[in-house]
This record gives structure tokens, sequence and C-alpha cells, in this order.
């Protein structure tokens, strides 16, 4: 199936709130709650694309003619390219009723293995979801970041317990979900984190450790205090907190604040091969992509993932040729312009 045939396959499998529109770039969806717009005044994850719109490439051909290399390697593993899926949650709530979070994970998790990327998967109330994502991973070699939410800590103990057990690659923690309504009626410590307990949780993991959701400097810089194996910069706590600045704004003072001393994944609005260009460029080693990798899912399963990220590669591979980066190391910040 081609990519057109995959989204015109979805449209009737979700909804109503997500339209599988040709380009996803929040403006359907908009304060669809549930759903996968965002908190009023329901403008993030449009800012996210927009921004990233705004940012210029700056061709450069006169370089040798190499075949270019999109590889990457992260904690001691190297990946088909530096595109990960993203973790999403409540899916039959959000999106459809055709998947709940544990089929689709399943799905995921197995694509992004056989793709030879990596599926970072969401948690949830029900301890199910991550106990499933957790087996699935097991059969894909352990490969797979379960995303935990911010609990309290025995709940996030229990939970690292099961993913130190089964020997997975890496584990995370979404800590722009503190706001969630379902967490503030826990008691004690679940939502915000300071850096002495996430320092704790990072230590009690067996794996890298990754902490999703920052999106200052402060936070960055706390997050390599506390051990943070690597950050996502990310605003989809834009779905608890409104009114958001884009990834792209503040990616690049981010990766000036702590490039080189953990590694820096970007999500939000990256919806090409040339905006994962973009974001290598302003700093990110990888990039997240989430909502519109399940339309192609909901339309064609597993096939549907690999047509998306046959996409999104040929057209960063594209845009390496065209600006003179023969790997993802020689991307550089002369290689774009900024407004």
């Amino acid at each position: 199936m081609t990519f057109n045939e995959i989204l015109n396959a979805a449209r009737p499998q979700v909804g109503p709130y997500c339209k599988a529109c040709p380009v996803c770039d929040g403006k359907a969806c908009g304060n669809a709650m549930p759903g996968p717009g965002c908190k009023y005044p329901g403008n993030t994850a449009a800012r996210n694309y927009e921004k990233w719109q705004q940012i210029c490439v700056n061709m450069d051909t006169l370089c040798p003619n190499a075949e270019p290399d999109c590889t990457l390697e992260l904690f001691g593993m190297k990946f088909t390219a530096p595109i990960f899926a993203a973790p999403l949650g409540a899916i039959d709530m959000h999106y459809g009723p055709k998947y709940k979070d544990i089929e689709y994970n399943s799905i995921l998790i197995k694509a992004c293995r056989d793709y030879g990327v990596m599926a970072f998967t969401g948690d949830g109330v029900d301890p199910a979801i991550m106990l499933r994502s957790a087996e699935d991973m097991a059969k894909a070699d352990g490969v797979g970041c379960p995303v935990i939410k911010p609990w309290n800590k025995e709940a996030v103990f229990e939970k690292l317990d099961v993913l130190n057990e089964k020997s997975i690659f890496c584990a995370g923690m979404d800590v722009d979900g503190a706001g969630l309504p379902f967490l503030k009626a826990m008691n004690p410590n679940a939502g915000s984190k300071s850096v002495s307990e996430m320092k704790e949780i990072i230590g009690y993991a067996k794996m890298p450790f990754i902490v999703k959701g920052i999106m200052t400097v402060r936070g960055a810089e706390k997050a390599v205090e506390a051990g943070a194996a690597a950050i996502v910069v990310s605003n989809h706590g834009g779905r608890v907190q409104g009114a958001c600045p884009s990834t792209a704004e503040v990616l690049p003072e981010i990766a000036e604040a702590v490039k080189g001393r953990t590694v820096i994944l970007v999500d939000g609005g990256i919806r090409s091969g040339v905006d994962v260009f973009r974001a290598i460029a302003l700093g990110a080693d990888g990039v997240h992509i989430g909502r519109p990798i399940l339309p192609m899912i909901y339309g064609a399963g597993e096939e549907g993932f690999k047509v998306y990220m046959d996409r999104i590669v040929g057209e960063l591979r594209s845009t390496m040729t065209m600006c003179g980066a023969s790997s993802l190391k020689n991307i550089s910040r002369e290689m774009v312009r900024l407004g």
C-alpha cells in the first residue's frame, strides 16, 4: 500500500478527534480533549509544527559524493535511523476504538525492532499496559523503552523491578505528566520529582534511564545532575498545561547547555525527514515521532509503519545529500538558517 492509501484506510478507523490528516500539524484536532489535541489555548501541537517549518536548510553540494549514513549509536546499540516512536497512551480514548494500548504497543514494538529502530511505549492506570510492553520487548531482544509515569516512588520501583528482571534496553519517565489528575490523587510523592528523588529512581534502574518532558535549560541541567543517560525535549505536557513554547524554540539553548553530557532527543511537531535534519542541526542526537505513526498503524499495521519510516528516512537521506552531510555527525548548526 502507498502512504496515501494507508491514510485513507485509517480515516474510518480513527476519530472523532484524530482526522488522519495528510500532514499532522495539530490544527484539525486543536482543543479536542480527549483526543490528540492539547489544553487551552489549544495551539501547542500546531506551534511545534510551525516552528520547525520556519527553519530553512542550507544547500551545499560541493562536497565528496557519498551515500549518507543516517545510523545512530545509542547506549552501545546501532539503530537504522535517529528516529524513534514516541509513547502514546489511552489510545482508544484519544484516537479510536480499533486498538487499546496493549495491542497498539505490541504492533509498534515489533515493527520498530524489525525496522532497526526502537519503540518508546506509554504507561497508564492499568499496570498491565507496561507489563505487556515489557513482555513484547523481551521477545524483541529487550529493545524498547517503557516510559513510566511519575507515580509515587514505590509504584515506580515495582515497575522497574519488572524491567530490570527482563533486561529491557532502557527505561524512562515522562516528568511532564506530573499534572495529570490521577497522579495528583496519589499519596505520597506522586507527580513532580526533586533532583534527589529522580537520582534515587535512576540509581534503582539497571539500564540507561531517560527523562522525558524537559523544556528549559535548568530542567536539563537538573536531569543531568540526577544522572539521566538521555533527555527528551518535549512539551507533551501541553495536554495538561497550555501556552507552552515549541520544542524547536528551546532545543538550541538546551543543547548548548548540556550537549555532550547526556544524549538529547526531541519530540513535538517533527513530521518529515527535513524536520529530523533540522532537529539534529540544532543539537539533537535523535527525534521522537508519535501522532503521525498512529494512523499508519491503524490503516495497515506493521506495513503502515514501514511505509512511513521509508518515507521519512528517505527524506532525511535526501536532505543530508543536498546539504553536504555524509553522516549524522556531519550535520551542523551552519547547515540551517533560523527565521
